[in-house]
């Protein structure tokens, strides 16, 4: 998701900026594929779209070459919002009511009893590109109409209020508990790649047994979608404490100020050690 030139905007890819780089990236990894297969391992810094939900795990696969994260089975599973909290709940993860909308209802219709606000969202987007949180039934149309533009499912989801939480998964080990106190009302595009719009606090300053609770969440998590290598897993918690998972990034920011570094510096893990563990475990796999 990264906007022409490699600079981060303030405002996510117009269509036509997704379809560019869709387009383009395809046939940069075919023409690159060759030359791979000379490497241990590739390690994966794509974000959103096909690099991210499976499409490149999958020609890599097929080459016969290893790289880094999960799979292209677990990438796509990850990337689709409504089949990931289907996982987590059967895994006893708990996250918010959803459901999905349809083309065939009136908008005020949508939301089958839930209260708002709710989140609509892209079922499969990533970056919060396409979301909205909406707050009155009017608004509704709009927000859907809008997500609709990024994907051919939308979902509309049960707000939850409360502190934004995030367990970075490395092999068998969950790090830190991290906290992301977002300048927004949501974590929202802006948030992410705005410099000084959210503020990450490593660890979380959260009661401990909270804390090895989330952990423990973030493992059933990884595992229900059969994720490998490394992931993180977002959270909110109410004020009551209780947790809910938002979704599992499978791919997730590896810039030295990105949240898993962060929360592996936490844990005494430096960034160039963190690198090479990552790599190991894509090459163990």
């Amino acid at each position: 998701l990264l906007s022409k030139g490699n600079v981060v905007k303030r405002e996510p890819p117009s269509q036509e900026e997704l379809a560019r780089m869709a387009s383009e990236t395809l046939p940069q990894m075919l023409r690159a594929l060759p030359s791979l297969k000379e490497a241990d391992v590739v390690f994966l810094g794509l974000h959103g779209g096909y690099g991210e939900d499976g499409t490149i795990q999958a020609l890599l696969d097929m080459a016969g070459i290893r790289y880094t994260g999960s799979g292209h089975l677990s990438s796509a599973l990850a990337m689709d919002k409504d089949l990931s909290k289907h996982l987590f709940r059967r895994a006893g993860v708990q996250t918010a009511n959803w459901t999905m909308a349809r083309a065939d209802i009136a908008a005020d219709e949508q939301l089958r009893g839930m209260p708002l606000p709710v989140v609509v969202k892209p079922s499969k987007q990533g970056s919060t590109v396409g979301l909205s949180v909406v707050k009155r039934r009017e608004d509704l149309a709009g927000a859907i109409t809008e997500a609709y533009k990024y994907d051919d499912e939308v979902m509309i989801e049960q707000f939850v209020p409360g502190r934004e939480l995030t367990v970075g998964i490395l092999g068998d080990d969950a790090l830190p508990v991290g906290e992301i106190i977002p300048k927004h009302e949501i974590y929202d595009y802006e948030c992410k790649y705005t410099v000084g719009m959210a503020e990450e606090v490593f660890p979380a300053q959260i009661p401990s047994d909270r804390a090895r609770e989330a952990q423990e969440l973030a493992r059933r998590a990884f595992q229900a979608l059969k994720l490998r290598g490394y992931a993180r897993i977002d959270f909110r918690m109410t004020e009551d404490g209780s947790l809910f998972c938002l979704e599992a990034n499978t791919l997730p920011g590896m810039t030295q100020t990105s949240l898993i570094p962060q929360a592996a510096a936490a844990a005494g893990i430096s960034f160039p050690d963190l690198c090479e563990r990552i790599a190991k475990l894509a090459v163990e796999a």
